[in-house]
């Protein structure tokens, strides 16, 4: 089989290479006066440049967020995040210049357009994302995945208990230390015990718009309603099936005339767009967990 000759990377244009010069810093704490301005004040001591700065208050929760980006290294990452937690309330959470290049695994079954979409992007340096590996429960989608120069992993879940499939694949995945597990039309509820191991690392693409139709077969269930509107959401992977923070959701006006055939092709769309925006806001360290909720700094 002929693998692709992939492109040269064209640093010039990368989001990688435009924040050499930068550092990116990110922040979570309880709410109190004047944060704004004590961080402003650390940052300028260190004779770093603000280029943006994004908050949010959690009012409800009475928490901070802010992600901050300036011109310029610190001498001294360790000095600076030193700086700054003394300068904020006790149990602040501080971050500065996490991993750029994120790596991340996709887990796969049968359906191939999410992942043909993000191994195209990876391809054409687009994703800002290294996929580490595939791993599929069926080999329909491993000629495809190595042609790109990726490796395919088959763990089948056929013939084994759910603890064995599971402890596979995750010695599989933690093979590759990847940063987020990206499940691209991965049709198997996770057990607890495996989104424990990952959490907050594992990230899945539902078509629907969340919290409607959760489950199987949502477009079907979705025809019978007679809806007006058909959607996706990207979302972290919790205990609870389908109900995790919500990262992305796209929706797309349809009406009378669309079967379930014609919905389910427009939400298949809908749903590579969304995934690949999610994978773009986690990449770039946009977005931040409060609860059940996500903070996201487009």
């Amino acid at each position: 089989m002929q693998k692709l000759l992939r492109p040269p990377r064209v640093t010039a244009a990368t989001p990688n290479s435009i924040m050499q010069n930068q550092t990116l810093i990110l922040i979570q704490c309880p709410d109190a006066v004047g944060l704004v301005a004590s961080v402003a004040q650390v940052i300028a001591r260190h004779e770093l440049n603000i280029i943006t700065m994004r908050e949010f208050v959690d009012e409800e929760n009475h928490k901070f967020f802010l992600r901050v980006v300036c011109s310029g290294v610190p001498s001294s990452s360790g000095l600076l995040e030193q700086d700054l937690l003394q300068s904020l309330p006790a149990n602040a959470n501080v971050s500065i210049n996490p991993a750029r290049q994120k790596k991340i695994v996709i887990l796969v079954t049968k359906e191939h357009h999410c992942l043909a979409d993000l191994v195209i992007r990876h391809f054409f340096h687009t994703l800002n994302a290294d996929v580490q590996a595939v791993i599929g429960n069926y080999d329909l989608l491993k000629d495809f995945t190595e042609k790109f120069g990726i490796p395919f992993h088959l763990i089948t879940h056929e013939n084994k208990d759910k603890s064995s499939f599971e402890n596979e694949l995750s010695d599989k995945i933690s093979e590759y230390q990847a940063d987020y597990i990206v499940l691209a039309k991965f049709m198997r509820i996770l057990s607890p015990t495996f989104v424990a191991r990952f959490e907050n690392k594992i990230i899945n693409i539902h078509h629907s718009f969340l919290p409607a139709f959760i489950g199987a077969n949502p477009y079907r269930q979705a025809h019978k309603r007679g809806v007006k509107i058909i959607g996706a959401t990207a979302h972290f992977v919790t205990n609870d099936l389908d109900e995790g923070p919500i990262i992305v959701q796209r929706t797309k006006s349809i009406n009378h005339s669309y079967d379930v055939p014609h919905m389910v092709t427009a939400g298949k769309e809908i749903e590579k767009a969304v995934l690949s925006h999610a994978i773009h806001l986690l990449t770039e360290d946009r977005v931040m967990l409060q609860g059940n909720k996500t903070i996201v700094f487009e």
